[in-house]
């Protein structure tokens, strides 16, 4: 309690310093300017539901970040996933072993690395106000989208779970009176073809829809070397649909929304042996569109899934009351040569006839099924609805989720595991305006949450209990519970009207967890305890140059106490849950909009994240064979398998930096406009495991994209050249450490031309 103590008085008089400091520069900034700037460089305000009701972006006391409209466009113009809006935010950082199923999502250095379909994660996925809990719900692709805000730090006392990193709110072009559609068609390098499609209207005076199609696909590229058989994977096909059906009258309105989706794709793609012992260089063994398969089937994910949310709200005098009930399912499967190379053991005496790229120890194929996937819930909310200094809404939520993973392994064979969590909280906030330029708020919540795990079949099919390498035990189901409250306390000051200052202190925690996939290899399930975060961060938003410069900057600290923590892969090809005693995170982050010019916009922004785990004692799995820099030990009984001490290491997966920037330059034409946009994100120093090693590391990696097209305003059509990754670059995005120095890399290069008609 005395450490906490220090800690929140050590926190305020930083706020107050920051404050007092950042809030009289900008003030100087913006009174010295001359007030003389074009009025067509004003900046529109963006409007956000951070906290659950409409607000501009620079009032909310929270660092927040969006993405809308062309820059969309641009980043997904080549069919990408989800995983297109890394680095593209400051402190945002997406990564998946799984290909376009399962991302893990990272905000401020804080996510999960674990790659499997029960994994937990401290960043929450909400698309259409219902929370995405599972991986595979967080992978819904994004068509016709209105909006992306992205809520850094902890957040609970609104939103449907607790988490402890932050929130990706996804929000779909809604349905209105008035007409509108579009269609639209890409067509680029390696049998790139997306299409998509959205046209909405009123249906009668008080009832309107909305119906937007996607379809996306991509050639399998990569041909296999091992087989010799050309465009073996890399591919995928993805279609999804949504409906949405919205109900207006003076009082009372209802929305529904039913969505789907069916991808035949492809994993990440594993290469043997890409980096060499001592380096984290991709070496002579990588190619961008060749590996060497035995096995796998060639890296195939196939997924459907299916949802429907209705969502009520009713007005009555000075309140609304919103009602928001939701059903998500999925299933699918998905097998990898996780080794990424060859190996024939045709005599079975050890000793390989065949083997590549370099030392293949032992041949390892995975399959992974998600079996009947089933998410429920249920919110409801009562808010103020005036202009009075006082506004507060409170509410109730309810989470129940049920699905089963099966893990084939071609030595083990199938072992089926079964989870479910429960969940239910109670939640508040209150807002109070003490002057015109200072508000107050105060969120709470209470949250109780119940996991259970149960072991179904092991071993079926597979060579290990014929040879006596495996055995069938009776694991009793396991259970964990905890309830915790969480809270936030924030505070807005608006030194003028374009310059605010705030500070925001907030705790969250992320319930328990259970990970049974080590049951399929022989080990027991593991569990780990609730962890809990306490978060301080103050910030400066401010609209400068005569609204013509848009500057947000935060900075911003936690301390994790229990922080659940996944160690994968080493040598034993674990999957463990365990607890860390500490962990802590200190950085900031800048956004900046510039429209310079009436041609000219610039736009990005730059985070520093400094990430430390605090657990004198904490011992992990290491590497088959990469050369360590973490201090580690043998232990008894543990064979040639090293463990790492990882007290003072950063998080994994945790950029140190990231910068991204974007620009539009326009001219205008007689009919229209030609435009150039450019962006580019540079990703620092990331070390990719829990332990440290030489080659397990990226530094500098970095992709750019181009956009150059012609607007029609008359005609409402837009015809352009594309380009992702335009400098084909080779990115390490991830690796498998327990067999050799087998990594993943990013995306290839695409370049295409695209046509939007829209239509009103």
């Amino acid at each position: 309690m005395t450490n906490y103590i220090v800690f929140v008085v050590v926190v305020c008089f930083r706020i107050g310093v920051f404050i007092a400091v950042a809030g009289l520069s900008a003030v100087a900034v913006a009174t010295e300017h001359d007030a003389s700037a074009d009025h067509e460089t004003q900046l529109e305000h963006i409007l956000v539901t951070a906290q659950r009701r409409v607000q501009n972006a620079q009032e909310v006391p929270v660092s927040i970040a969006t993405l809308s409209g062309e820059k969309l466009d641009a980043l997904f113009s080549s069919g990408d996933d989800i995983q297109a809006l890394t680095s593209k935010i400051p402190g945002l950082y997406i990564e998946s072993s799984n290909g376009r199923i399962a991302p893990r999502f990272y905000i401020r250095g804080l996510g999960n690395t674990d790659f499997d379909l029960a994994a937990s994660q401290p960043v929450s996925v909400i698309m259409d106000e219902v929370v995405m809990e599972n991986v595979v719900l967080k992978s819904f692709p994004l068509f016709d989208t209105e909006q992306i805000e992205v809520l850094r730090g902890p957040q609970g006392s609104l939103f449907g779970r607790n988490t402890t990193a932050g929130i990706v709110k996804i929000t779909s072009v809604k349905p209105e009176q008035d007409f509108s559609a579009y269609s639209k068609m890409a067509a680029g390098s390696l049998g790139t073809l997306n299409l998509e499609a959205a046209a909405g209207g009123g249906l009668t005076e008080s009832l309107s829809g909305r119906i937007s199609l996607l379809s996306q696909q991509r050639s399998d590229y990569i041909d296999n070397g091992f087989t010799e058989e050309r465009n073996f994977t890399g591919g995928h096909k993805e279609k999804a649909g949504r409906l949405q059906l919205l109900y207006e009258s003076a009082d009372f309105q209802t929305l529904l929304n039913i969505h789907s989706r069916d991808l035949d794709g492809s994993s990440s793609v594993f290469r043997a042996n890409v980096l060499t012992t001592g380096s984290n260089q991709l070496n002579e063994n990588y190619q961008r569109d060749r590996v060497w398969h035995d096995s796998g089937d060639g890296n195939f994910r196939l997924y459907k899934g299916f949802g429907a949310s209705l969502a009520f709200e009713f007005i009555v005098p000075e309140m609304s009351l919103t009602m928001i009930s939701a059903l998500e399912k999925a299933d699918g499967r998905g097998k990898s040569d996780v080794d990424g190379g060859y190996r024939i053991d045709a005599d079975f005496d050890g000793v390989p006839e065949q083997m590549g790229p370099g030392f293949i120890p032992f041949s390892a194929v995975t399959e992974d099924q998600l079996n009947n996937l089933q998410q429920i819930t249920q919110e409801i909310r009562l808010a103020s609805d005036t202009d009075k200094a006082v506004q507060w809404q409170m509410g109730a939520f309810y989470f129940d989720s049920s699905f089963g993973v099966t893990s084939i392994d071609g030595f083990f064979g199938a072992t089926s595991v079964y989870h479910s969590n429960q969940s239910w909280a109670l939640f508040g906030q209150t807002s109070y305006e003490l002057t015109e330029a200072w508000t107050l708020s105060v969120g709470i919540r209470y949250t109780f949450d119940e996991k259970s795990f149960r072991v179904g079949e092991q071993n079926v099919g597979g060579a290990a209990l014929a040879v006596g390498a495996a055995r069938i035990q009776q694991y009793d189901p396991l259970f964990q519970d905890d309830g915790q409250w969480s809270w936030d306390f924030s505070s807005n000051y608006q030194f003028t009207n374009k310059v605010s200052g705030f500070a925001r202190l907030a705790k969250g925690f992320r319930a328990p967890s259970i990970q049974g996939r080590n049951v399929a290899f022989e080990r027991d399930p593991t569990t780990a305890e609730s962890e809990t975060i306490h978060s301080a961060e103050v910030g400066i938003k401010s609209d400068l140059l005569d609204d013509s410069l848009r500057l947000n900057t935060a900075l911003f600290y936690y301390l994790i106490d229990d922080m659940q923590l996944s160690a994968i892969g080493g040598a034993s090809n674990s999957n463990t849950l365990l607890n860390a005693d500490k962990g802590t995170g200190h950085g900031f982050e800048v956004d900046l909009t510039w429209h310079a010019t009436k041609s000219l916009v610039i736009a990005g922004g730059f985070s520093y994240n400094h990430t430390k785990l605090k657990d004198d004692d904490l011992l992990v799995g290491t590497c088959a064979a990469c050369t360590l820099t973490s201090p580690s030990i043998n232990l008894p009984g543990a064979g040639s398998q090293r463990f790492a001490y990882v007290n003072g290491h950063s998080f994994p997966q945790a950029p140190e930096t990231i910068l991204t920037l974007n620009a539009r330059y326009g001219i205008p034409l007689r009919s229209g406009e030609l435009f150039f946009y450019g962006d580019i994100a540079l990703q620092g120093k990331t070390k990719l495991f829990l332990y440290q090693s030489e080659e397990f590391n990226s530094s500098g990696n970095y992709e750019a994209g181009l956009r150059i097209g012609y607007l029609n305003f008359a005609s409402h059509y837009e015809a352009a050249l594309f380009g992702r990754n335009i400098t084909d670059e080779h990115n390490l995005k991830g690796a498998i450490d327990f067999n050799n120095l087998a990594g993943f890399v990013n995306e290839p290069r695409v370049i295409g031309v695209e046509f939007k008609k829209s239509f009103f």
